[in-house]
């Protein structure tokens, strides 16, 4: 296989600098080149690219995953730098869509490419094979489509589109590249307008505008029904559309009206008061207002609008009121909320509900749309599943969204009420099946699809590596379970420690199952290592708040000890467990979830990480031994800087030291959210011998690889450590100078000085003498004791409270 050391990038638009971004954040050198700035001068001849690079440092959210990768990236110009592109594997071209602009570069590329270096394209509206006709047979065999959504970074879904002529080893080249490398779901589509993702997301939304105006529902009904209740983004339609711009919206529609098949209603266009949006620059947040905006009010307290499409005037925002969505959501499940709310669970009122109406006109529209599609845009439902699922953020396709719905049910309605049915949907059911997807447990995805061409089901292909939990339990079964963990056998002698709580937040069901999964003679016992992960969005958002916000207001102190005592001793089991324990986090990890992290011997975090011990946001400090990991990272830091210099004395009182716990103590008392993997290393949340995974779906497999090998090589537990010199009364009273000086500047409030006071106080092993030797156990101690008598403050109930409520934090 063709490997990829070095890429260069045409183009540094907003898309090329920061397809230039995610590279460098795979470890990967790129140049980025793009025209001369006009009228420049020899040192400002790259002002256009540099400018390109320096906006994608600045973006938010962030292009790289620290800022410090920008390195990776070399700026340079189509004049001056095109010979460079004899040095790269690979080469992206990226610049504005128009056809006559792109071939006269391409002729640039080809005069000095190496033979065999792979060339794409990142359009998403001109014909692939069109770009590269009379080129020659060599670098049409190198030519294909790679188009990436944006941002790259944080967008997964990768649509790659062949040409006949393309070599097929090169294409298998960059899909695994983009998989594993980049983290990207490598989807295949045909060189069709808009290709996959873009082509039904686009009549989604357009459908749901022509039925909101047929329905006369306002906008922010219309984004009530089509977000999460229906497994879409919470963004919905027009937030999303504010989100993306109108004009990006405008121009992939623009896309499709030459030679695309007509909607099933009425015509695929955009309507007139978008057009009118359009024409006074009301083009969403990058202009600061589109279908909603933002306005101080009176009052001075930010307002948020919503447009009147009618009238084009913007109203104070409508809390729209659907009886039937609010019944939906207290369904968890989106089968059966999706059947409630179309009316085909229990008695149905929703049939004549207008809600119910609406969804059910723009789900079925969309069904019969994407069946039609198929094999015009690609030949298998499962890519087109795939690209909704990972372009737009769907929980499922529509074929999936079929399926959950009812197909043969589904079906019956539209033709009771005469809704065409496309012939891929007759031809399914004429066979006498009635899903699109069915179980295969003979198959590594544990799933088949109904192939239109075979005529039969076929299996759901998966690269080697991608693989789930889920997938996992139905492989191999559940050893264990309650309400709130599962211990699932992976197979190859590893256990998965699995989260299934609401947020996975951590309760006693989950301290139990995994304190008694690592003690010997448990249920974990037949296993020789165990791996903590799981599939949700998020691996833990930290410890219940509800149920200690309960037992502290009942004063139930002997409960709350008892609670604390517990999860220090389910993380000191993940510590010191003489079976290697490999978390393998990811999304948001915070508060305890940091905590077991932090405790594992070994971690195979996802890129994508967001872990911070932000317990201050609740009055807290972390108290599940957090502090005192954070304390001996700190020591441990303070002495390997100390190494090979000349420097005396004890290290307790050192400068090194006082710099470690600085860094600690501001981690802890700012409640620092790492925003990668990448920074969470350099937080002290990850070591150096960690690896991270940049795909998502190989996480599980990455981290069970992980397990294994800890086997292999005679893992060993660590012992509980002793005789810590404690940084004590000098650091002590340094780091509370410094909350001090906050509250003097007024950056913080009376109470977060008491609490970073208490922070303190816990990482600076009390107010003893520095070098003082203290244990693991004792560091513990402190911390339960501070958390205890915090949660008998009335402020920190107040914030509990206030975030239980709110979900934001409490400055009080």
């Amino acid at each position: 296989m063709k490997r990829i050391h070095k890429v260069a990038v045409l183009g540094a638009g907003t898309m090329g600098a920061r397809i230039a971004a995610h590279f460098a954040n795979a470890g990967v050198p790129s140049y980025l080149l793009d025209v001369v700035a006009p009228d420049a001068d020899i040192p400002l001849r790259n002002k256009i690219a540099a400018n390109g690079l320096d906006a994608a440092r600045k973006s938010r959210p962030a292009a790289f995953f620290d800022p410090s990768l920008a390195r990776l990236v070399t700026i340079g110009n189509f004049e001056d730098d095109v010979k460079k592109l004899a040095e790269v594997d690979w080469i992206i071209e990226a610049v504005v869509e128009d056809l006559e602009i792109k071939r006269g570069l391409l002729k640039k590329v080809d005069a000095v490419r190496r033979p065999g270096t792979i060339i794409t394209t990142n359009t998403s509206g001109l014909p692939v094979g069109q770009i590269a006709e009379g080129f020659s047979g060599e670098f049409r065999r190198c030519w294909f489509g790679t188009h990436f959504f944006n941002p790259p970074r944080y967008m997964r879904l990768l649509e790659i589109i062949p040409t006949p002529e393309t070599d097929r080893s090169l294409l298998d080249a960059v899909a695994w590249f983009c998989d594993v490398r980049l983290g990207k779901g490598v989807v295949l589509a045909k060189d069709t307008p808009n290709f996959i993702a873009n082509r039904i997301g686009t009549f989604s939304v357009l459908n749901v505008m022509r039925l909101m105006q047929q329905m006369d529902l306002a906008i922010e009904e219309v984004d009530a029904l089509t977000g999460s209740a229906v497994g879409w983004p919470r963004s919905a339609t027009f937030r999303t559309i504010d989100l993306v711009g109108l004009d990006i919206l405008g121009r992939v529609v623009g896309n499709m009206v030459d030679g695309d098949r007509p909607t099933l209603s009425g015509g695929q266009k955009l309507p007139d008061f978008y057009k009118q949006m359009l024409s006074r620059k009301w083009l969403g947040d990058k202009t600061h207002g589109g279908f909603y905006k933002k306005v101080k009010g009176a009052d001075g307290e930010e307002q948020r609008l919503a447009l009147d499409w009618k009238t084009l005037e913007y109203r104070p925002l409508q809390k729209p009121k659907f009886p039937a969505l609010d019944m939906a959501k207290n369904v968890d499940e989106i089968g059966p909320r999706v059947r409630m709310l179309l009316g085909f669970e229990g008695n149905s009122p929703q049939k004549t509900d207008k809600a119910g109406g609406f969804l059910w006109a723009a789900l079925a529209d969309l069904w019969t749309y994407a069946a039609n599609c198929v094999p015009e845009i690609s030949d298998s439902i499962v890519e087109i599943d795939r690209a909704m699922r990972l372009g737009f953020n769907w929980e499922l396709g529509p074929f999936e969204l079929w399926d959950a719905a009812g197909v043969e049910s589904t079906v019956a309605r539209m033709q009771k009420e005469g809704r065409p049915l496309a012939e891929n949907t007759e031809s399914l059911l004429a066979s006498g099946k009635k899903s699109w997807y069915m179980e295969e447990p003979a198959t590594a995805s544990h799933r088949a699809y109904w192939d239109l061409r075979a005529g039969k089901y076929e299996p759901v292909q998966v690269p080697p590596g991608v693989w789930s939990v889920t997938v996992a339990k139905k492989s191999n079964g559940i050893v264990k379970k309650n309400a709130g963990a599962s211990l699932v056998d992976l197979g190859d002698g590893v256990a998965c420690i699995e989260f299934h709580s609401k947020m996975n937040s951590l309760g006693a069901d989950i301290v139990s199952l995994i304190t008694q999964s690592l003690k010997p003679g448990g249920p974990g016992d037949a296993f020789d290592a165990f791996v903590m992960s799981n599939d949700a969005a998020n691996f833990s958002v930290g410890a219940n708040l509800m149920l200690l916000l309960m037992a502290a207001q009942d004063e139930e102190w002997d409960e709350v000890d008892l609670a604390v005592r517990q999860f220090q001793g389910m993380t000191q089991a993940i510590k010191f467990s003489p079976k290697p324990v490999v978390v393998a986090p990811f999304g948001m990890t915070l508060g305890g979830g940091a905590e077991i992290t932090l405790h594992a011997p070994a971690r195979q975090p996802h890129a994508e990480l967001y872990i911070g011990l932000v317990e201050i946001g609740v009055g807290l400090l972390p108290g599940g031994g957090g502090c005192k990991e954070m304390v001996l990272r700190a020591v441990d830091s303070a002495a390997a800087l100390r190494q090979g210099t000349r420097g005396s004395g004890d290290l307790s009182d050192s400068v090194e030291m006082m710099e470690a716990m600085k860094k600690a103590f501001e981690t802890i008392a700012t409640a620092k959210v790492a925003t990668s993997a990448y920074e969470a290393r350099s937080l002290g949340f990850l070591d150096a011998s960690d690896n991270i995974t940049m795909n998502r779906e190989r996480v599980l497999a990455d981290a069970k690889g992980r397990a294994i090998e800890l086997v292999r090589s005679g893992y060993e537990p660590p012992a509980p450590r002793l005789g810590i010199r404690a940084p004590g009364e000098s650091i002590l009273a340094a780091l509370k100078m410094g909350v001090h000086m906050m509250r003097q500047g007024e950056y913080i409030t009376d109470y977060e000085v008491k609490l970073g006071g208490k922070i303190a106080e816990v990482l600076c092993g009390g107010n003893v003498t520095p070098g003082t030797p203290v244990s693991e156990q004792y560091l513990l101690d402190l911390e339960r004791e501070a958390f205890k008598s915090l949660c008998g403050e009335r402020k920190t109930q107040e914030r509990i409270q206030h975030t239980l409520k709110t979900g934001k934090t409490l400055r009080n």
